[in-house]
């Protein structure tokens, strides 16, 4: 019997295990400093170049700024 359930269930757990995956990459990724700092050097060539305005960097920069803060103190509390 446990091998039919296991042959049944098979699907719905490499689903499950395909998730969990998915999820420790985006975290790993989200949790990236460096990435963030390329970001952050993008957007600014970005300004200067004058591809975006001031208006849309300083946004971008706030937002990058406090995810990367955010991401510190996530690193201090570990």
């Amino acid at each position: 019997m446990f091998l039919v359930d296991d042959i049944l269930l098979a699907p719905l757990n490499g689903m499950v295990w395909l998730g969990k995956k998915i999820n420790e990459i985006i975290q790993k990724e989200q949790s990236d400093e460096g990435k963030i700092k390329e970001e952050l050097m993008k957007s600014q060539l970005q300004f200067e170049l004058d591809e975006i305005s001031e208006e849309q960097y300083t946004k971008q920069e706030k937002e990058l700024l406090e995810r990367l803060d955010s991401i510190r103190k996530m690193k201090e509390e570990e």
